[in-house]
Parts: C-alpha cells; sequence; structure tokens
C-alpha cells in the first residue's frame, strides 16, 4: 500500500478554515465568537447587566437591565468596540446598540 505524500496531510485548523471560508459561513463564526466573548472584553460586572442579544448587519444589540448602565456603556462605547474587534482579530462589529 502507498503511503500519501506529506504534504498532502493538513492540519485541522486549515481544513476547518478552508471549509468555513468556503461555504461563506467564516463572518457568521465570528459574529458569533463576539457575542460568547462579550464577558471577556466587558468583565464579569458588566455581563450581569448588559447581555449581547444578535448581531445585525454588524451592530451588536445589547440588552441592559438599567438606564444607569445603559448610560456608562454608551460612554464607553468606542472603547468597548475597540476590545471586542481586536479580541476577535478583526473589524467584525461596526457598532454597538444598548436597549
Amino acid at each position: 500500500m502507498k503511503k500519501p505524500a506529506i504534504s498532502s496531510i493538513k492540519p485541522i485548523g486549515a481544513i476547518l478554515g478552508d471549509l468555513t471560508e468556503e461555504l461563506g459561513i467564516q463572518g457568521k463564526l465570528k459574529q458569533y465568537e463576539a457575542v460568547t466573548r462579550w464577558a471577556e472584553v466587558v468583565g464579569e460586572r458588566i455581563a450581569q447587566e448588559a447581555e449581547p442579544q444578535k448581531i445585525e448587519k454588524g451592530v451588536l444589540l445589547v440588552r441592559v437591565r438599567t438606564g444607569v448602565w445603559r448610560n456608562e456603556l454608551t460612554m464607553r462605547k468606542s472603547e468597548i468596540l475597540a476590545k471586542l474587534n481586536q479580541l476577535i482579530g478583526e473589524t467584525v462589529i461596526k457598532d454597538i446598540k444598548f436597549l
């Protein structure tokens, strides 16, 4: 039995990356990552008060429990937005709306 050439073997990460790109879901996966890493960006305390709901056309919609927290987060929006996109490695979120 003939062994496959070493050059034809690819790491699973590369294969998955190629597959997600081919299926056109890479952007959606990056958006999902933005939602799942929210607490990592804002911290546990803020994550208890503000929960990401969904992303529509690059805008992250975040449900906030109180008006006080909504005002605080609105003032810190650009900082949160920059940290979130930096953590993901590309600009996936263009804006954040606090609801």
